[in-house]
């Protein structure tokens, strides 16, 4: 039988190949964070019809007469180029920016995926549109400790952060000089505070110009912290602010209340200033919250979930690991939009965004398929081309062969 039959139907195959991964392609210019793949050719093994020899006497060498024996897909490779960004305003949509990898478990194997369409199951876990769990760290008290071992992320929406009594405030600003000394003019400033069980109330500090003496021949201050304690009652406390000829204050002690729980709330007057004709003195800093629920979470560009809870609070509540690899083109695709490693790929180095080679993350957001479809139709044409061509030496193969049939008439 003649080569050329086996040469054009290895064409055939190749081509039919690159049809194949074309149409790929296409069917799946909308899926999230899909990657083109492109196949490549090689040729076959070639018939040795004569040897190469060397120069011998007078005589050049001949260099070696082969016949190739058709051609073979080499092998599918993919393009890699980053998708463009697509956003979806759905804050569990996320997509990586660089050459990072989602962590998903199915079941007991660890796979990887670009697609972050990710959603929330019944019991509040991070899933794919196709229920892989995704992986990450859990927050212990609103810190996350990257160095254990990644688990199923999970984000219950009812979650409670517990009250947290006040232990310090802080005023800063500057009380003016100038004022007139007397209680008619004192200036007054509230903040919120809680104690042990959230309740909130109010802790007011009263600041009252006092006349110059003797003793203090720039004047004092008097500040009367006042709120209410568990019982009802007031409790009070004051200290007094010596102004000083260059404008700063010298407290006489240290202020503190006591919210009749057992927990003192400190009082910090440090950053206040006595210059005059400046009234800016207001509260620069309050701890401790009442309790709250979650609310709604985003995510950062290192893959942070923050939580937002009804008190107004945000704490970090969990962090989405990611995956690189020495040779991203030996991952395995494994449908769902998930790969798995090889033994070509390389182990995954698993950390989180922005260390190392593994890209950034835009929360709603979502990277789009990479495919050019310009690029693909043509190269739909070239496949349809190719085939045709293979298909022709087929077709003249056997009208020879028809020919040498006919010799025997």
């Amino acid at each position: 039988m003649l080569r050329s039959l086996f040469t054009g139907i290895s064409g055939l195959r190749a081509h039919q190949n690159m049809l194949d991964t074309t149409s790929n392609n296409v069917a799946n210019v909308n899926t999230a964070g899909y990657k083109a793949s492109h196949t490549v050719f090689y040729d076959t093994l070639s018939q040795l019809l004569a040897d190469a020899t060397a120069a011998q006497g007078g005589n050049g060498g001949t260099n070696p007469a082969q016949i190739g024996l058709g051609v073979q897909t080499g092998t599918i490779v993919t393009d890699q180029t980053q998708g463009s960004p697509q956003q979806t305003g759905r804050t569990l949509d996320v997509m990586i920016t660089g050459s990072g990898y989602f962590v998903v478990r199915d079941n007991d194997e660890q796979l990887y995926t670009r697609n972050g369409a990710f959603g929330l199951d019944g019991s509040g876990r991070l899933i794919t549109a196709s229920g892989q769990v995704v992986q990450g760290w859990l927050a212990q008290n609103g810190e996350i400790d990257t160095n254990k071992a990644v688990s199923d992320l999970r984000v219950p929406i009812n979650t409670t952060i517990g009250a947290m009594a006040t232990t310090a405030v802080s005023f800063a600003g500057n009380l003016p000089a100038n004022l007139t000394p007397g209680a008619d003019t004192a200036l007054v400033r509230t903040a919120t505070v809680y104690d042990a069980v959230g309740n909130a109330k109010d802790l007011t500090l009263t600041f009252t110009r006092n006349a110059s003496n003797a003793a203090h021949p720039q004047g004092t201050w008097t500040v009367l912290a006042q709120t209410t304690g568990q019982n009802g009652t007031d409790v009070t406390n004051t200290v007094t602010l010596d102004i000083n000829t260059d404008g700063s204050l010298t407290p006489s002690g240290a202020l503190a209340l006591n919210n009749n729980d057992d927990v003192d709330i400190a009082i910090d007057l440090s950053a206040l200033t006595g210059y005059s004709d400046l009234t800016t003195a207001e509260v620069s800093e309050v701890d401790g919250q009442a309790a709250g629920v979650l609310r709604s979470i985003a995510i950062g560009p290192d893959g942070t979930v923050i939580g937002t809870f009804s008190n107004g609070l945000r704490q970090d509540i969990a962090q989405l690991a990611l995956a690189s690899f020495n040779n991203i083109d030996g991952l395995e695709k494994a449908g769902d939009s998930t790969l798995r490693a090889t033994a070509n790929s390389g182990a995954a180095q698993i950390g989180v965004a922005g260390n190392g080679n593994r890209g950034t993350l835009t929360g709603s957001a979502l990277e789009m398929s990479n495919v050019d479809l310009s690029q693909e139709f043509t190269n739909m044409i070239i496949a349809q081309r190719g085939f045709q061509a293979n298909s022709r030496v087929i077709t003249t193969s056997d009208e020879i062969l028809q020919e040498l049939v006919n010799l025997k008439r």
